[in-house]
C-alpha cells in the first residue's frame, strides 16, 4: 500500500488533486479506482455539490457513498480496486462527532481512525486521503466546535503518520510535508 495525504483549507485543491493523482495512476496502470464520498446527502446544496463532484470524476471509477463505516465498507471491497480516494476525512470526523451523545472523544476518534488506516492497507493499493488542516485558525466559539477541531487535528496526524506522503495543498499549489514529491 501507498498511502498519500492531501491536506489544506476549503477550495485549496485538495480534490481536484486528488482526482489527478488517481486518475494519473488509474490511466497509465490500467487500474481500479474506488471514490470514497463521506459527505451526507441532507440538503439541495450537499446534493448539488455531489452531483456535480461526480459528473467531474472518471466514468469507470466507483463511487461509494459512505459517511460513517467507512473501515467495514473498505474492508468489504478488499482487493477490488487498486487506487482508492477517500474524500474527506474531515467530514466522516463530523459523521462520526455528530453520530452518538455524547460525542466520541478525541482518543476514541484516533482509535477509529487507525481502524480507517488499516482497512485502506491493502498490499498494492494506493490510497489518497483527502482532509482539511483546521487548526490554523481561530479558536472556535463552541464547545463541539473545540472538539471537533481537536479530533480532526489527531485524526490528521494519525493518517500523516502511516503516510508516504503528505502534502499541504494551498491555493491549488502544492507543499510536499512528506515523502517524495
Amino acid at each position: 500500500m501507498t498511502l498519500t495525504l492531501l491536506l489544506g483549507g476549503v477550495r485549496s485543491g485538495k480534490s481536484a488533486r486528488a482526482v489527478s493523482m488517481a486518475d494519473a495512476l488509474a490511466v497509465n496502470h490500467n487500474q481500479r479506482v474506488l471514490f470514497v464520498a463521506t459527505a451526507g446527502l441532507y440538503d439541495d446544496d450537499m446534493r448539488a455539490r455531489a452531483a456535480r463532484h461526480r459528473a467531474e470524476r472518471p466514468t469507470g471509477w466507483t463511487t461509494l457513498e459512505e459517511t460513517l463505516d467507512v473501515p467495514n465498507a473498505l474492508r468489504a471491497r478488499a482487493g477490488a480496486y487498486d487506487v482508492i480516494v477517500l474524500d474527506c476525512l474531515t467530514l466522516w470526523v463530523s459523521n462520526v462527532l455528530l453520530s452518538s451523545d455524547p460525542p466520541p472523544d478525541e482518543g476514541d476518534i484516533a482509535a477509529r481512525t487507525e481502524h480507517l488506516v488499516a482497512a485502506l492497507s491493502d498490499e498494492g493499493v494506493h490510497c489518497i486521503v483527502v482532509s482539511n488542516e483546521v487548526g490554523l485558525g481561530i479558536v472556535p466559539p463552541t464547545p463541539l466546535g473545540r472538539v471537533y477541531r481537536d479530533a480532526l487535528g489527531r485524526a490528521n496526524q494519525v493518517v500523516a503518520a502511516a503516510a508516504d506522503r503528505v502534502v499541504l495543498m494551498v491555493a491549488g499549489l502544492e507543499l510536499p510535508l512528506k515523502g517524495a514529491r
